[in-house]
């Protein structure tokens, strides 16, 4: 199995772990800014329980990577607006910044996890991960519901996110047979009898008009003679 500290130092590995954001619940609550979506540094730290500084240190060594991963500096206008659409919500709740303001996305949050060396929230989620994609190679039908070391009462087995995403396509497949597919084939036959319809209507049409040129050509005619 993956030792954490491959995580640690390998890039390439973090980003290939980098979707399952879940995992953050999974272990602690992640508490999000009345958006939905992002964190700030210090719900980061909170997060983590480290300090403030310690997630600096980590955004200044690696801020290409969280910035590839959802990181970004709000300023000037982006954050006047953001505290105005946003903070405003709940004035009090959340410090208001003064020149800038640093916001994770959980997949960011998630990468730090991945570089965070000295926190125990932090180790419990890269352990989580490695038990993912230890399970994921093995493919057992079981999947922890704690990553490992938990101390806690035992949790009922339940199936493998394989066997679980297997399940969800079988259903869905399932139901597009049943109702969707032949749903199509319905409208398709009715747009085929609709269009046959139009066209013999627009003969109708062409033949009437034909009609009425004939007799419109026959009254000028007529009245030509008188």
């Amino acid at each position: 199995m993956i030792d954490q500290t491959a995580l640690l130092e390998s890039r390439a590995l973090r980003s290939s772990v980098l979707e399952r954001t879940d995992v953050l619940d999974r272990v602690k609550t992640l508490a999000l800014l009345p958006d939905g979506l992002h964190v700030t540094t210090a719900m980061v730290a909170g997060y983590f329980g480290v300090s403030v500084e310690a997630v600096r240190q980590v955004k200044a060594r690696h801020r290409e990577e969280l910035s590839q991963n959802g990181m970004v500096t709000l300023q000037g206008r982006d954050l006047r607006e953001f505290k105005r659409d946003i903070l405003s919500r709940y004035p009090g709740s959340y410090p208001q910044p003064r020149s800038g303001l640093t916001l994770y996305s959980r997949r960011a949050v998630l990468n730090i996890a991945m570089l965070l060396r000295d926190s125990e929230v932090a180790r419990r989620v890269r352990t989580y991960l490695l038990d993912m994609e230890h399970l994921a190679r093995t493919g057992p039908m079981t999947e922890p519901t704690e990553p490992t070391g938990h101390t806690g009462p035992a949790t009922p087995e339940i199936i493998s996110l394989a066997a679980l995403d297997a399940r969800i396509d079988q259903r869905i497949n399932h139901a597009l047979g049943r109702t969707v597919v032949p749903m199509f084939n319905a409208l398709i036959e009715t747009a085929g009898e609709h269009r046959r319809e139009l066209t013999a209507l627009h003969g109708d049409v062409r033949r009437a008009e034909h009609r009425l040129r004939q007799h419109s050509a026959r009254l000028r005619r007529l009245e030509g003679r008188r």
